[in-house]
């Protein structure tokens, strides 16, 4: 297309036409990897599954956890519901956010370079925040003579350093049962993961309900708490779901199930600059749909799903 009168005059004097970009502008800085993780449309849908799914998992949980009636909570009713709920949250969002539901099992996934710092943080302060919505909602719909402390973790030991060890255990065995479902490499797995999922939390709470409540999930404890206001040695079930979150992911990723990764491509995950799945980089996943935040087996593309037999 011929330049106007006034662009050809500018060329004859060697200027610039004012309608053509320069030709030797220095190429735009590159975006960093971060950046690209939160423009993602799936990144998002990621956090806000993780606010939904703890919101869930809270009302249901703590809901079931209610005393309605005389005499003691039934244990196994309890089990059942934190269960269940967590099998059902797999299931059906375990291929948007990988549906950890719990800080600590988000934190254990960081440790293990499973995932970005950034999806993380935007993770563990969804859940949370999720969590604290479940408990509002089910205290508005309870009667107060029922709803009583909404089902607040309490630590019935005297010795609160036993009461963490309990919490260490407690979720160090449900952390480890969620690396290894979550596992791309396992070929042979059998079952749903999701059941596995759930039934290593019902152990948990079948155990723990009569030492410290069964926190194992600072979302699930900090909602009650902060909603009625009790925070008394609430501590205990921050320290020992993290800690034995920490223990289960070095423990899985370092001596159970070793991953063959250098320094630099753990920092590489940790910085977002490389999915924790293999080698694509952050333009390569975007092109692909593919979430680094979601376990590979519960990829669309693989045409897996978390209750697929393997």
């Amino acid at each position: 297309q011929a330049a106007p009168q006034g662009g050809a005059a500018l060329s004859r004097l060697g200027l610039p036409h004012p309608a053509l970009p320069p030709k030797d502008l220095p190429p735009a800085p590159p975006m960093p990897p971060a950046m690209w993780e939160v423009r993602s449309p799936s990144f998002w849908r990621a956090v806000f599954a993780e606010f939904f799914a703890t919101m869930i998992y809270v009302f249901f949980g703590l809901g079931a956890s209610l005393r309605w009636g005389v005499g003691p909570l039934n244990v196994l009713q309890v089990a059942l519901a934190f269960g269940l709920a967590a099998a059902t949250l797999v299931q059906v969002l375990g291929h948007v956010s990988g549906a950890h539901v719990n800080p600590a099992v988000t934190f254990a996934f960081l440790v293990g370079a499973q995932l970005s710092l950034l999806r993380a943080a935007f993770y563990m302060v969804a859940q949370v925040l999720g969590g604290v919505a479940g408990a509002a909602v089910l205290y508005g719909l309870t009667p107060a003579a029922i709803r009583g402390n909404l089902a607040l973790n309490t630590v019935t030991w005297r010795e609160l350093g036993g009461a963490t060890t309990v919490e260490i255990f407690l979720t160090l065995q449900f952390v480890l049962c969620f690396f290894a479902t979550y596992d791309e490499r396992h070929n042979g797995r059998v079952g749903s993961v999701a059941l596995a999922i759930g039934f290593s939390l019902a152990l948990g709470h079948l155990f723990g309900m009569y030492y410290t409540g069964a926190g194992m999930n600072p979302a699930r404890s900090f909602a009650p708490a902060a909603i009625t206001r009790n925070f008394s040695n609430h501590w205990v079930y921050w320290v020992g779901p993290i800690l034995g979150a920490t223990l289960a992911g070095l423990l899985y990723d370092f001596v159970l199930c070793p991953r063959m990764r250098g320094l630099a491509e753990r920092l590489a995950i940790l910085k977002g600059e490389q999915v924790a799945e293999g080698q694509e980089t952050r333009h390569h996943w975007d092109s692909l749909g593919r979430d680094p935040g979601v376990p590979s087996w519960c990829h669309p593309a693989r045409g897996t799903s978390p209750g697929a037999k393997h």
